[in-house]
C-alpha cells in the first residue's frame, strides 16, 4: 500500500480593495421662461429616468418655487446626466438648466 502526501495547501487572504465610492449629489432643475413644459418632462423622463408624475411634479415645483430637487447620483453620474439634459435642451435651442450640490 502507497501512501500519498498532499501538498501543503496555503490560503493567503488579500483584503479587498477599497473602492473609492463617489460622494452623492444633489441634482437640482432651474426653471426658465423658456423651455416649454413638456420637454422638460421628457428630459426629467429620458435622461434621469423618473417617472412620469415624478418628472410632471418636479417640473411643476420647479416652475412655482424657481428650482426643484431632481434625485441624488454619484458625482459622476450626476456631471453625466447634466451634460446629456444640457446638450439635448442646446440642441432644441432651450436655455435649460441643471445644477448639482453636495448631499
Amino acid at each position: 500500500m502507497t501512501t500519498r502526501t498532499l501538498p501543503e495547501i496555503k490560503i493567503i487572504e488579500t483584503p479587498a480593495p477599497e473602492t473609492d465610492e463617489e460622494p452623492p449629489y444633489r441634482v437640482i432643475i432651474h426653471n426658465d421662461d423658456v423651455t416649454p413644459m413638456d420637454f422638460v418632462v421628457h428630459a426629467l423622463r429620458t435622461i434621469f429616468l423618473l417617472p412620469e408624475p415624478d418628472a410632471a411634479a418636479v417640473m411643476l415645483t420647479a416652475h412655482v418655487r424657481g428650482e426643484a430637487y431632481v434625485q441624488t447620483l454619484p458625482r459622476r453620474e450626476a456631471e453625466k446626466r447634466i451634460a446629456k439634459a444640457h446638450f439635448a435642451a442646446s440642441l432644441e435651442g432651450y436655455p435649460l438648466r441643471f445644477s448639482m450640490e453636495p448631499e
